[in-house]
């Protein structure tokens, strides 16, 4: 209940972004301060603002005042070793927008200087450019003369200085009282109440212990002073508030409050200046930078539609004042471009025709149908979002030139947030409660990637926990608490802010834990809160694939002309047949399990079917139960319906099934009478209810509205629920066209320049859904000749060499792919380049050669003969293990090749078993026997059937099938269901799991290596899947027979997706 006769403003407050010390969310603090008549609330995270947007946001709902502050414990005296243990701690407060740069600077300063993470202050810190900072003091328990001392330092480095007394009902509350008025008149410093809050209510406190357990790597039992003596550190009722302080001291948290005047919603954010030409306005440059790209798009001259269109774009983003914006990320990819790094816009952004123009999307207006206003919009009132794909090895190189180009006051990367999840909270809550570290493990490991907290209870009973027991029930009701808690700030994977002043007078950087990087302490949601632009420099793993392909292409002589992105036939019919036939291993977006059953149902045969495949597969119109009816429309066996002409003009060109984005929030408004507004509110609700909820406000006037207009409620539902699907995953229309491109590019690449597609692929692991084995095989199975990791030829990369045994059959009939050093576990690229260089002055003649040329110890030399690299030189493995062991390491100065006499003891070879398994362990790959062909004859698989004989069997009849495990899937919107694929010596077998058979042979699932399945056939045209009903881990079958090993092989890993 409110204290009508008491105000108060609580000046001293910590959440959990305060890494390990706050125990309650921002958004918590400020709910329970608002609950509790509480007149401000000043969030002083240790020197951070990581937490201050969130806080500013709940704050601005429930109409509490928050004052910007932060709290810093620093040293007295300079200092000597690491951090020197002090209880003195400066709050310090913004009141205004200039006090606020000011603090946002200093943290900044700190935090650079200092290791990730950390920072030290020590007192002269103060003194310089915080002067129109609020500042309390909270004194430590030093003699009276020492702190009088210390005061009069601080009260001349922050002349508006307060003390601050805290008092906890700990047995000191008279001492502390005492000491802090005896300050009080000695400095002449007036005193304000607060509380060194860490949690909203007291029922967090004992999450608090935890973390602090955490933090101080220990356990509750050896915490001892270092924890809280009781929960007194919380936001207290006015009640007892006046209970525990005098009137004068509440009164003067006021006072102070009413002197903090700077709201967040102030904060303004501007581009960089010095792109624009000083004879030029920034949108005379940006029209002039449109149409010269313009007359390079169409150089027949710009169609009509398109230079309307162009002119209302430029009208808008002139009205908006957002030109500086579209020229930085222009500036950014013309840089790229002009260094041949390929790149594509992609998002919201490929709406825009001025992108097209500009280059910074691929998305040409005139193919498609575009939603200006689904980027750019006068009613958003917020700032675009323009998304960027880089080649991601060649991303770093635009990291630095933004850098450069801007300076690192003026740019950084925004900040992602690692929270707690399941595993690692389990983890650190077990260590802090004193569990035995092998249980926890255990534990832990047993944890599917998909489990959510509430199935770590039978997790436990799993490892034959009682998960009812008093401890167990303490130790779960801990880790749900702490799931989501942050745990630190990383970097953002590429979003960038650049800014036309100092960065730091915005939000405070700090070092990131890569080297020439620094980070904000925001994130993407922080940032899109408080309205600021930011650019999206993304890495893409497609783009360097493709780009080296087309640079293999370009090397062959015959390549009458360059062959480049822009100049790869469009709409090739050989393209789409491949794809049809679910051919799709390795290329963009269409290679997962889910992708490649679609495929063949829908028959893709132009480019904008692509942009459907890439966008169906998706949680949105999944949970929508959208795909079938599409498929039944598009097969012919139903026709369209539209109950309206607005409706049929929003679904026609997706036969009245709403797939985009776009299509959905149309729909809201033509179907259920929404508002443009109402349709945006709905838009973002769509991004964050799976974070936030809110998406069941607009549950009943979606369904009412549309019932209203004459659709009936089933399509209504559907809608809805794709809806949420959204919230997941779904694609707008303009972001599906620009992957579109690079499916197509990348089955282009496959089709018709095979060997090359599969080098640059191989080149740009890791990335995608496949491991280098199972791209080798897939390119075995093209008829591509694929040659062996040789120290004579074999350079870093792997590399194409001219065939000469080619056969009338063979789809590459010039090429071979020779395998690269990559692939050598343990040898790293600085001993590569030996090698190579090495092979440029001269023919390796032998070990001791390759030894001396390249400077390679025995350690070295050991990996090359361990992955099957010496084969050519000297023989099999046993023989090169023998052979390189009896060469003396080459001296720094000896450099001429010497004799190596050749070995007179002969070992026998490894047997097919043994070379097998050491072809996965060293290489990750065989091109030997498939292990399931050397087991294949053993009686445990008798009337087992292969991948190749699985495509004969019919619907419905039982099967038994093996294989290595090479991927488990369990998509968010399979209802439990995991994929599973299994590998054979003729190719891949797909499995469906369902949740109650992934419950009786869970461990199987998730621990082997190689399974025997049975099941029953499933089948829809060319996709076959088998419906698992029985499991076993056969994985002890991978060893040899001599080996007598009783552990799963880490020789064979499999990729695991969710």
């Amino acid at each position: 209940m409110k204290n009508k006769g008491l105000q108060f403003a609580e000046l001293h407050c910590l959440s959990n972004y305060s890494f390990l010390r706050g125990a309650s969310h921002p958004e918590e603090l400020v709910a329970r301060a608002y609950e509790l008549g509480y007149q401000a609330l000043a969030l002083t995270d240790e020197c951070t603002y990581s937490g201050l947007v969130k806080a500013h946001v709940a704050a601005k709902k429930l109409n509490i005042k928050l004052i910007v502050g932060a709290e810093f414990s620093f040293n007295a005296e300079p200092k000597t070793a690491k951090t020197i243990a002090t209880d003195e701690k400066l709050i310090l407060l913004a009141p205004t927008r200039n006090a606020y740069g000011q603090l946002s600077t200093f943290i900044s300063v700190l935090r650079r200087r200092s290791d990730k993470g950390h920072y030290n202050a020590e007192l002269k810190d103060f003194s310089f450019g915080l002067k129109d900072c609020i500042a309390l003091w909270v004194p430590g328990q030093q003699d009276i003369d020492s702190q009088v001392s210390l005061g009069t330092q601080i009260k001349t480095a922050l002349p508006k200085l307060w003390l601050a007394l805290e008092l906890f009902h700990d047995g000191h509350d008279l001492d502390k009282t005492a000491h802090i008025l005896t300050l009080s008149s000695r400095l002449r410093l007036p005193i304000a109440a607060t509380n060194n809050v860490h949690t909203h209510t007291r029922e967090r406190q004992p999450l608090q212990d935890i973390v602090t357990a955490i933090r101080h790597k220990t356990t509750l039992q050896e915490i001892g002073h270092r924890a809280f003596n009781n929960s007194e550190r919380t936001l207290r009722s006015l009640n007892q508030l006046a209970d525990i302080y005098p009137a004068e001291l509440l009164n003067e948290t006021i006072h102070i409050a009413d002197q903090c005047q700077f709201n967040m919603s102030e904060l303004r954010y501007e581009y960089p200046k010095d792109l624009v030409p000083p004879h030029l306005t920034a949108a005379r440059y940006l029209r002039q930078l449109t149409f010269a790209g313009a007359a390079e798009r169409w150089p027949e001259g710009i169609p009509n539609d398109t230079l309307e269109l162009i002119e209302k774009e430029l009208t808008l983003i002139g009205k908006l004042n957002y030109e500086h914006y579209f020229l930085t990320v222009q500036d950014i990819v013309q840089f790229a471009r002009s260094e041949n790094i390929l790149c594509q816009g992609r998002g919201s952004a490929a709406n825009s025709a001025v992108c097209y123009c500009l280059f910074i999307t691929e998305v040409d207006p005139a193919r498609m149908h575009l939603l200006f206003e689904r980027f750019v919009s006068m009613e958003r009132n917020e700032p675009p979002d323009i998304d960027v794909d880089f080649e991601h090895e060649r991303r770093e190189e635009v990291i630095q030139y933004i850098y450069t180009r801007y300076g690192r006051d003026h740019a950084a990367l925004a900040a992602t947030l690692v929270t707690y999840r399941s595993r690692s909270a389990i983890k650190d809550v077990g260590k802090a409660l004193g569990f035995d570290l092998d249980v926890l493990e255990l534990l832990a490991k047993s944890l599917a990637w998909w489990d959510k907290s509430q199935d770590i209870s039978e997790r436990l009973r799993g490892i034959g926990i009682d998960p009812n027991s008093a401890k167990a029930q303490h130790f779960l009701q801990f880790v749900t608490a702490i799931i989501g808690f942050p745990r630190h700030l990383s970097q953002h994977v590429g979003g960038f802010v650049i800014s036309s002043g100092p960065i730091t007078q915005l939000v405070p950087v700090e070092n990131a834990a890569m080297a020439d990087r620094t980070v904000i302490q925001w994130d993407k949601e922080d940032l899109e809160a408080l309205g600021l632009l930011k650019v999206d420099v993304l890495a893409l793993g497609m783009l360097s694939a493709i780009r080296k392909a087309l640079d293999l292409c370009n090397a062959d002589p015959s390549q009458k002309r360059p062959l480049t992105v822009q100049g790869i036939p469009a709409e090739d019919p050989d393209t789409y047949e491949m794809l049809q036939q679910g051919d799709s291993i390795g290329v963009f977006q269409v290679e997962s399990r889910a992708q490649m059953a679609m495929l063949p149902r829908l028959k893709p045969k132009c480019f904008y079917d692509l942009v459907i495949e890439v966008a169906i597969v998706r949680p949105g119109p999944i949970q929508g139960d959208m795909v079938h009816p599409y498929l039944r429309r598009r097969q012919g066996l139903e026709k369209p319906a539209y109950s309206s002409p607005e409706v049929e003009r929003v679904l026609e060109r997706t036969l009245g099934i709403p797939i985009f984005q776009e299509q959905v929030i149309e729909l809201a408004m033509v179907a259920a009478g929404f508002s443009a507004g109402e349709a945006d509110q709905l838009r973002r609700a769509m991004a964050a209810w799976k974070r936030r909820g809110g998406l069941e406000q607009f549950h009943h006037k979606l369904v009412t509205g549309m019932l209203a207009r004459g659709h009936d409620r089933d399509f209504a539902e559907r809608v809805f629920n794709q809806i949420k699907g959204f919230g997941d995953y779904g694609f707008p229309e303009s972001h599906a066209a620009s992957f579109a491109l690079l499916v197509y590019v990348s089955a282009w690449l496959k089709r018709h320049k095979p060997a090359a597609f599969y080098c640059g692929l191989l080149n740009s692991l890791p990335m995608g859904f496949y491991s280098p084995s199972q791209l080798i095989q897939d390119a075995a199975r093209h008829d591509i000749e694929i040659r062996p990791i040789d120290v004579r030829l074999s350079q870093w990369d792997h590399t194409l060499e001219r065939n000469n045994t080619t056969t009338p059959n063979t789809h590459s009939q010039k090429w071979a792919l020779r395998l690269g050093l990559r692939l050598v576990k343990g040898l790293s690229k600085t001993h590569a380049e030996r090698i190579m260089r090495a092979q440029a002055v001269a023919a390796i003649k032998n070990s001791q050669d390759l030894a001396t040329r390249a400077q390679l110890d025995s350690q070295q030399l050991s990996v090359l003969a361990r992955a099957g690299a010496l084969a050519e030189l000297v023989g099999h493995r046993h023989q090169a293990h023998w052979d390189v062991a009896g060469i003396s390491t080459p001296l720094p100065v000896q450099h001429s090749p010497t004799t190596q006499k050749a070995s007179t003891t002969r070992l026998h070879a490894p047997n097919q078993h043994k070379d097998m398994l050491d072809d996965y362990r060293y290489t990750g790959l065989t091109l030997g026997a498939h292990p399931m062909a050397l087991i294949r004859h053993h009686d445990d698989f008798l009337r087992f059937c292969t991948a190749e004989q699985l495509m004969q069997k019919r619907p419905g009849q039982l099967v038994r099938i093996a294989g290595l495990v090479t991927g488990r899937q369990r998509p968010g919107t399979a209802s439990g269901v995991v994929f599973v694929t299994l590998e054979d010596e003729t190719g891949n077998i797909n499995v469906i799991v369902w949740s109650s058979i992934m419950t009786r042979f869970r461990a199987a699932l998730l621990q082997s290596r190689l399974l025997k399945i049975k099941g029953v056939v499933e089948r829809e045209g060319l996709v076959v899947h088998v419906v698992a009903g029985h499991v076993e881990d056969i994985s002890h079958m991978l060893h040899n027979d001599q080996e007598h090993s009783t552990e799963p092989s880490t020789a064979f890993r499999s990729r695991d997706f969710h």
